[in-house]
Parts: C-alpha cells; structure tokens; sequence
C-alpha cells in the first residue's frame, strides 16, 4: 500500500476537527458524553440498517428503522443506569425501572412490526437487524458504563465514588475518563500507526477482507499503540489529576488495556469491512471526508470496549 500524501493529508484534517469534537464531549461533563455517544449511536444504527438493506437486497421502512434505534439507545440506557441516575442527582430505583420498562415496550413493539408487517423482508435481514443490539448499542452502553469505572479505581471504595466524587469535580474530571480515553487514544494511535507502517513497509496482505491492510501494518500499529499509550498513561503525575488518592493504579493495566483495545479494535475494524463487502459498498456512510461513516470511524470501538469491560469488571472492580 503506497503512501498518498494528498490522502493522509484530508484524513489527518479532518481528523484534527474530529478529535476537537470528541475531546468536547469527553471532557466536558457527563452530559456531553453521553450526548457525544448518542448522536455516534443513531449515526451507527442508521449506517448498520443500511448495510443490512444492501447485503439482502430489501427495504426496511424508515420508522421500523427508528425503533430500532431507539430501542438501542434505550439498552444503552439501562446498561449504563446506576452512572446515569447518580449524575442526574435522582435515586436510581424509578429511574432503573421505568427505562427497562420502557425496553421491553419498545422491543416487543418492535418485534411485532417487523415480524409480522414486513413480510417481503427475508427472515436473515431481520435477524440481522436485530444482532444490532449486540453490535452496537450493547457496546456504547459498557461506554458509557466505563466513565465512571475510572473514578471508582482511582478513588477506591470498590465502585462507591461518593466520597471522592466532589474532589474529583473540584480539580479535574479526568479520572472519570481515564478508561473512556485511554480506549479511544489506543484505537486512534492502532489506526494511525498501522496506515503509516502498512504504507512504508507493508508488503504481506493481512485478510482478503480488507486487501489495503498488511501484517506488518497491523502488527507495528498494536505494537506502537501498547508503548505510546502505556508510557504515556503509566507515566503520569498523580497530582497533577488530582490531589486525593485512595487506591494506587498499577501501571501494567495502561498496557493491558492498549493491547486489548488494539487487538479487538482490529477485528472490529475486519467485522466491519466484511459487512461492507456483503453490502459491496466503500464506505459505511459519508460524514467525514476520508473517514467514511459512523461505522468506518467507531467500528474498532464495537468490539474493543465490551473486551475493555470485561477486563474491568474481572480485574479491576
């Protein structure tokens, strides 16, 4: 793969006003990065249900098309619920039960729709349509879940946050972050790393999936993401994020995590580009110039945070 400086350079433009966008939301407050995750949601949803059309050659109706997204955002919703309710400064029981309450409506709603109304769309389209709960909103609901997983380790108290959470507010919100960031830097370097080393030195094709990508792309691009990031986090001035530490953040985790997030953000990447050779598309969809769509941006996130997660849950809680 010949490097193309005209094309990394309306890549790395736009991708300049992206990471300004994402950092916004991320950093701002709690509001902003759930905002962020549900508008990149329903941008994946619609990106998902179109590929789904083109692969079995069928029409799915656009409100059909909405109850599937907001279903999901509703499962995103209930995923993340216990970090949702304490930041709206309302008790989580109600809250809890009236979103999942609110699921199984809209589920069976739309199961009902799509099952019985749409009779001219194949049975596999459906069933496909419907693994878009795994795929995509199962994984922004584990996001949104980390945002806070951070705060509880770096505070302690096993996830109890609320002794510490207004001295984390006061200084920096970082530590609520630090999981989110840490996974959307590894996939962001994965990437760049993995273009830059394929179009210098790749010579071996990695996947008949994705012709573009080499081993030695992919491999420089998880090898370089686990040192920049890992070096980069495990080096950091705890005073400098904040002042009160209860719980020490062993460094090797700032390398576990790249790693998993590189490996997994690959194969999402891999999952995606075979969905879109069933579909016989380029892109997944047109928002970002050079980028492609939803999907062609956060693929590698669909499957590198639920393996994040699952890290968290079994080693960190």
């Amino acid at each position: 793969m010949a490097f193309n400086f005209q094309t990394f350079k309306t890549r790395a433009l736009t991708a300049l006003l992206f990471v300004a966008v994402m950092l916004v939301g991320l950093l701002w407050n709690f509001w902003s990065f759930l905002i962020l995750f549900t508008i990149i949601h329903f941008g994946c949803w619609f990106e998902y249900l179109k590929l789904v059309e083109k692969i079995y050659s069928t029409k799915i109706d656009v409100v059909i098309k909405w109850f599937f997204a907001i279903c999901g955002f509703t499962l995103m919703i209930v995923v993340g619920i216990k970090h949702i309710s304490y930041d709206a400064g309302i008790t989580i029981g109600d809250f809890g039960i009236s979103f999942k309450l609110l699921l199984w409506l809209l589920l069976f709603i739309c199961l009902i729709v799509f099952l019985f109304q749409n009779q001219q769309i194949p049975t596999n389209a459906k069933w496909m349509s419907f693994a878009g709960f795994a795929y995509i909103s199962l994984a922004f609901g584990f996001m949104i879940s980390l945002w806070k997983e951070g705060a509880s380790i770096w505070c302690g108290n096993g996830g109890g946050i609320t002794g510490c959470a207004d001295t984390i507010y006061e200084h920096f919100i970082f530590p609520f972050v630090i999981i989110p960031i840490t996974i959307i830097a590894s996939i962001w370097i994965n990437d760049t790393m993995a273009y830059l080393v394929g179009s210098f030195i790749g010579k071996t094709p990695l996947t008949k999936i994705s012709p573009k990508k080499t081993w030695e792309g992919t491999l420089g691009g998880i090898v370089l993401s686990i040192i920049v990031t890992g070096l980069f986090l495990s080096n950091l001035d705890p005073e400098i994020v904040i002042r009160h530490f209860k719980y020490e953040f062993s460094n090797y985790h700032f390398y576990i995590i790249p790693a998993l997030c590189a490996i997994f953000g690959t194969l999402g990447d891999l999952f995606e580009s075979k969905l879109k050779r069933m579909a016989d598309v380029k892109d997944s969809g047109s928002f970002m110039p050079g980028h492609g769509g939803f999907l062609d941006r956060f693929d590698s996130l669909l499957f590198a945070v639920p393996a994040v997660w699952v890290y968290v849950q079994l080693f960190l809680k």
